[in-house]
């Protein structure tokens, strides 16, 4: 959940780490700080609690100096937010220092251990201990600091990327990773030396290299001045590291002119899904390409039934998603929440698909639910959006969401990224399972094509949310109604007012309003309702109905052309006309413009909305 930083190479590393940590800021975090060994050898640690510019301030009269270094954002799991608890942490010699991101599990035994040997510690984290560990090993093995690393991370339990500096060797880098992301990147300065850059994501690097290596659990990583790279297991045997190019660009990780990068992505949907389509739905020919099932379509033709494990708004996805595959390919789908699935004893059959989808591809309980299904001989499909993460590597086949890079930590371009791509894998199912008539298979086809067009228009023609999206910042709770199709949209409105604004909100099925909900709708409660003319429309109305009569306010979410529901509604939205199948994502649009407005009416960071991380990488 937090992120790390690394350079090596010719220039000065604190602006490369700086504006790396300052890269990473959208993944959520309390506290930072960096380290370097100096011009003159010494090896500085320098942290704050609070933002990198508070870190930025505190050092302005230290010594940044140095072409080696490593740096950090802390999101606090041991310990409680401040600087002694913020990385880098010293060993006792303070001959090193490391970051770490992850969780060290036994780091209580392996501290009980250590200061039996006389260590002692400052900090309460589990990091602390694994930097004592690494300089204990060094002592008692009389080995190099790579081969200290090697036996450290034997002893550990648990999860973890580091990297890691030695002060009596400026010259080198070592870095390693079990269960959490680390990327390394690879390049070379003007006079054609070697650089080293390493990221807990791609975008600390993307602006100095576009080739990047993939760490491989329990793989250790050295770098050196003079261009080396090696790469080797915890059983010290020699890997072969693979270069891959990047995909992003620098520009996906600016604002390009929005106040918000949450405001951008909302805007930036149309084109996203345009580009997740492109090349895998072909209109004139009437036909949807995913490799990833056509090669394996004997798996999909013949599986008992499809379980689908997520977290938070990819759970909204995956819901969605289980209601179309199940429509169009006659098949039972299961949404299971990962952090659930992970920790019960699941019946999963060897001729069962488990779908396993992520933004960031590194959300650890969803990692764990997939090796579990793989445990059991179930064949494993990934959709994530971030290319090489974890769960691509993982399962058996997949499909990227190519929708770019999401900065904001309130996701929305991935989520509509998500619900087109389980549209898709809807569609290829259906046709190698057989399960839908020629003409129903083409007017999907047909209306799935128009969508993003359709998003446009949906943008062009909300654009008075912000006027009246001030009038509900005295708010304390919200109701968001759906049914169908669009009950996980309100689920999905609900999440994000929560996540941006901190107002208390909670999605329902409409129809279940009168087993509880009701009671809490008085004058002061706002209800979202979502009501497009496809669907149970007449029954809606009557929940609208129900609410009017108790006094509650409502917003509505209405087709083109609606005159009842909106006479109804104190507020109301308008979308295009499409199959009940695909209005989620169309209907999402206002309501991620009217939780994006009414935080930014309230003066919250919505792109770094409190106590969340981007990817939850860690239980």
């Amino acid at each position: 959940m937090c992120g790390i930083v690394g350079y090596l190479g010719d220039q000065q590393a604190y602006p490369i780490l700086i504006k790396g940590l300052h890269r990473l800021e959208y993944r959520g975090y309390d506290s930072a700080g960096v380290s370097m060994i100096s011009q003159s050898g010494e090896l500085n640690v320098y942290k704050a609690k609070g933002k990198v510019v508070a870190l930025e301030e505190s050092v302005k009269n230290d010594d940044i100096s140095g072409t080696i270094g490593i740096a950090h954002t802390r999101w606090a799991t041991h310990g409680e937010p401040n600087a002694t608890n913020a990385h880098p942490h010293y060993s006792q010699s303070k001959n090193l220092s490391l970051v770490h991101n992850g969780i060290i599990e036994n780091y209580k035994t392996l501290r009980t251990e250590l200061e039996s040997r006389g260590y002692t510690f400052c900090s309460e984290t589990d990091t602390e201990v694994l930097v004592q560990l690494v300089e204990c090993m060094m002592d008692t093995h009389k080995s190099d600091l790579f081969t200290a690393v090697q036996f450290a991370l034997k002893s550990v339990v648990g999860a973890y990327a580091i990297a890691i500096l030695e002060k009596s060797n400026p010259d080198q880098l070592i870095c390693a990773r079990k269960g959490s992301p680390l990327i390394i990147g690879v390049g070379k300065n003007e006079n054609g030396n070697a650089e080293y850059y390493l990221g807990s994501d791609a975008t600390p690097i993307v602006e100095y290299t576009n080739q990047v290596i993939y760490l491989n659990d329990e793989e250790i990583a050295i770098m050196d001045r003079k261009g080396r790279l090696d790469i080797v297991n915890l059983q010290n045997v020699q890997q072969t590291p693979h270069l891959h190019t990047l995909q992003m660009n620098l520009d996906q990780l600016e604002k390009g002119g929005f106040p918000h990068f949450m405001l951008k992505e909302i805007w930036e949907q149309p084109n996203a899904l345009r580009t997740c389509i492109r090349g895998r739905l072909n209109k004139e020919q009437k036909d949807v390409i995913l490799s990833g099932i056509i090669d394996n379509k004997e798996k999909f033709k013949n599986c008992r039934r499809i379980i689908i494990c997520a977290c938070g708004t990819s759970w909204h996805s995956a819901l969605i998603g289980k209601y179309f595959i199940e429509e169009a390919c006659q098949i039972p789908v299961e949404v299971e929440y990962a952090s659930e699935f992970r920790y019960r004893n699941p019946v999963i059959f060897e001729d069962d698909v488990v779908i396993a989808v992520s933004q960031s591809g590194e959300t650890a309980d969803t990692l764990a639910a997939i090796q579990l299904a793989k445990s059991k001989g179930a064949f494993l499909y990934g959709i994530c959006n971030v290319i090489g993460s974890s769960i691509a590597r993982a399962t058996d086949s997949g499909t990227y969401l190519h929708v770019g890079a999401e900065i904001g930590v309130a996701s929305t371009k991935a989520f509509t990224g998500q619900v087109i791509t389980l549209s898709l894998l809807g569609l290829v199912i259906a046709k190698v399972r057989n399960t839908l008539s020629d003409d129903m298979y083409n007017m999907l086809v047909d209306e799935l094509f128009m969508i993003p067009d359709k998003m446009q228009w949906t943008l062009e023609n909300n654009k008075n949310i912000d006027e009246f999206a001030q009038k509900f910042t005295y708010c304390k709770n919200f109701i968001y109604l759906g049914r169908g199709y669009n009950y996980p949209v309100a689920l999905e409105g609900a999440l994000k007012l929560k996540e941006i604004s901190y107002i208390h909100a909670e999605g329902y099925p409409a129809a279940e309003m009168k087993h509880g909900p009701i009671a809490l709708i008085d004058e002061e409660m706002p209800v979202v309702v979502i009501a497009p003319r496809q669907g149970m429309y007449d029954k809606v109305v009557s929940n609208i109905q129900e609410i009017k009569s108790r006094n509650g306010k409502i917003i509505s979410v209405v087709t083109e052309g609606d005159t009842i529901v909106k006479e109804m509604s104190d507020y109301s939205f308008v979308i295009p006309d499409t199959r009940d199948c695909f209005v989620p994502m169309l209907a999402v649009i206002p309501l991620q413009l009217l939780s994006y407005y009414v935080a930014t009416a309230k003066g919250r960071n919505v792109d770094q909305p409190r106590n969340l991380a981007k990817s939850v990488t860690v239980e």
